[in-house]
């Protein structure tokens, strides 16, 4: 089958579309066989290419992540989809049966893994994943947005609902508006009906972002974020920041957050190691909080928002799986605004 492809790590000239990929099958009663309509990229997907800590690929490694399709075969025990179902796939693969699981926090998991990075991906004519990780979604629904939609926006979700607890009428800063998290929780958040600040380097990102539902806009190429945000608050501060850059915007994540903020990160694009003046975080009773993904309850809350035409990713372009190369290169340049997308079959 035709599978967009790495076999060895580095740069981007590693990315290859081939079409001697093997066929995956069903090996499990839970099982679902999709074929992929289409595929989106993540930033993880570079990180991929280029290599991660403690992860190791096999050569034709299938790449991506998110998917869209419709189910082709099911295996006996599965029943709340069948054949010809059009579905969205959660990425996060659990083994349903640690302590964790079992108590319905999914990405608790030890075992827990992400398809392109610990397991084939998504960027393929086939996919097999488990039954629970497989939700249905109407057929006027894209797949471009069916595609764009799992990964961030359940990330997002539990960022902003689950962990912040986002309440109406609060201040919310988000960071790399442009990115996929950074638009769902931007969505999340007007939902809910809190106050956001957006940053970004780019005038066109903020001014696009301004349409897509922003309160206050904040170009950190130009002024200091964390000394606007405090001259505009009067010095309060705001009560949440949505951070998934690490390194770069630590520092000024915490001089943002007033009394009793919470911070909640998600990735480290920009560097892994930060430093916390830990008294200024018991003083002003900080939470800082990680999250990753979502669990069922979670995948169901925001499948709902899709099925009902909410929260739909802004898509900022779309590749064939034979151009799929352009595609992360489009997502290595930093200049996209919402979701790039890989149309498969």
């Amino acid at each position: 089958m035709n599978a967009l492809t790495i076999s060895s790590h580095g740069g981007l000239d590693r990315v290859e579309c081939r079409d001697d990929v093997p066929e995956p099958e069903l090996h499990s009663r839970t099982d679902v066989r999709i074929r992929v309509r289409a595929a989106a990229l993540n930033h993880l997907d570079l990180f991929v290419v280029s290599g991660l800590p403690g992860v190791t690929i096999t050569p034709k490694w299938i790449l991506g992540a998110d998917a869209c399709g419709d189910v082709e075969a099911v295996g006996a025990d599965v029943a709340h989809v069948r054949v010809g179902d059009r579905v969205v796939v959660n990425p996060g693969i659990s083994d349903r049966t640690c302590e964790y699981c079992l108590a319905g926090e999914q990405p608790l998991c030890p075992r827990f893994r992400l398809l392109g990075e610990h397991l084939p991906g998504s960027m393929a004519e086939l996919l097999v994943v488990p039954a629970a990780n497989v939700r249905s979604i109407p057929r006027s629904t894209s797949i471009e947005h069916g595609a764009a939609f799992t990964l961030t926006t359940l990330t997002a979700w539990r960022m902003v609902v689950s962990r912040a607890r986002v309440q109406p009428n609060e201040n919310v800063l988000i960071w790399g508006i442009g990115g996929g998290v950074a638009l769902a929780a931007l969505q999340i958040c007007k939902q809910i009906g809190a106050r956001v600040w957006a940053v970004s380097s780019s005038a066109e990102k903020l001014r696009r972002a301004k349409a897509t539902g922003a309160d206050e806009l904040l170009n950190r190429s130009e002024i200091d974020v964390a000394k606007a945000i405090r001259e505009r608050t009067g010095k309060r501060g705001l009560d949440v920041v949505i951070d998934n850059v690490g390194h770069a915007t630590w520092p000024q994540s915490l001089l943002a957050l007033g009394r009793a903020g919470r911070l909640v990160t998600c990735g480290a694009t920009s560097g892994p190691m930060v430093e916390t003046d830990v008294r200024r975080m018991f003083w002003n009773q900080w939470t800082l909080m990680g999250s990753t993904m979502g669990n069922d309850a979670e995948f169901d809350a925001v499948v709902d928002e899709l099925r009902a035409g909410r929260l739909l990713p802004p898509i900022d372009s779309v590749f064939s799986l034979e151009d799929g190369r352009a595609a992360f290169e489009r997502l290595a340049s930093g200049g996209q605004f919402g979701k790039i997308v890989v149309r498969v079959s």
